[in-house]
């Protein structure tokens, strides 16, 4: 286990805004604080605890757990890429990193076999590369790293709402109001583990802008611009409108066109390159599933 000692030469500022450590990005900060692996003068504190002028800082930095994942030849559908970063376009189905009880087929099984050992070690073995990720029957744009440089400063973006992230998707129903923000915390469902949901308890900030693209028979085509990244966001902050995501497994009440996962695409992103520090933009069309989805519907509303 590594251990870093910092004293605070400046009081006022919160604990893990203050830290700057090497290939630690803040929300691995957070997590260290709350596991009681960062004390302020040998007590632990909260991610909000404003330091003192002259506070002794001890972080323990854990040594990362091993896993066998193996690099797996799966095609990719790569948007672009160069020596620090990719931006890879997700498919339907597909699950971004391993976890307990899946550990092949991931994105992160693929790109490790495309990058072999050139991928940002700062989350860890079982997310090597991953930056932010996005729901397994969600497609679309994602960014890897492919170094820790790469991986803080996109991951300061991301905390900053600096990142242009736009997703489309299909919702139930007809949306009446053209454009809206969504601004409703989000934490876990407490009658269901694996659901997210509005809620004042546990819950963390969460915003998202939406706008309708177009209009059908009995559905509505909306675009969604993240200004924070909560965990089902979008699925949650449509279902709470009234107008679950069509085809979602978890938040919609059913299924009639048996699409088999929610009709959401994350179809821009934008950033600012970590090295050259210009700013990079690129979209990507829904997949055929989706488009055809969209014909469907059309051809109902006509």
């Amino acid at each position: 286990m590594e251990k870093i000692i910092l004293v605070c030469e400046e009081g006022g500022t919160r604990i893990d805004k203050y830290i700057s450590v090497d290939g630690l990005t803040r929300a691995m900060i957070q997590k260290l604080i709350e596991s009681g692996n960062i004390t302020v003068d040998g007590k632990s504190v909260k991610t909000n605890y404003k330091l003192k002028k002259g506070e002794t800082i001890e972080i323990e930095v854990p040594e990362p757990e091993s896993a066998n994942i193996v690099p797996e030849d799966i095609f990719l559908d790569i948007v672009y890429e160069d020596e620090s970063l990719i931006v890879v376009n997700k498919p339907q189905g597909m699950v971004v990193h391993p976890a307990p009880g899946n550990y092949s087929g991931t994105l992160v099984n693929a790109i490790m076999f495309h990058c072999g050992e050139n991928l940002s070690g700062i989350n860890g073995v079982m997310r090597p590369g991953i930056v932010h990720r996005i729901d397994k029957d969600t497609s679309g744009l994602l960014l890897v790293a492919k170094t820790n440089e790469a991986h803080l400063s996109l991951s300061e973006q991301i905390s900053e709402k600096t990142v242009k992230r736009e997703y489309i998707c299909v919702c139930d129903g007809i949306i009446k109001t053209k454009k809206g923000i969504i601004d409703a915390p989000i934490g876990r469902d407490p009658s269901n583990r694996l659901k997210m949901a509005v809620t004042p308890t546990n819950s963390k900030k969460a915003i998202t802008h939406f706008e309708v693209l177009e209009y059908f028979e009995k559905a509505t085509l909306v675009k969604c611009v993240l200004e924070t990244g909560r965990t089902h966001q979008i699925r949650v902050h449509m279902k709470y409108i009234g107008h679950p995501v069509m085809g979602d497994p978890l938040y919609a009440s059913s299924d009639p066109l048996k699409l088999g996962g929610q009709a959401l695409h994350a179809r821009v992103i934008g950033f600012v390159h970590p090295k050259s520090g210009e700013y990079m933009e690129f979209s990507k069309e829904p997949p055929e599933k989706f488009l055809s989805l969209l014909d469907d519907l059309r051809m109902k509303t006509e």
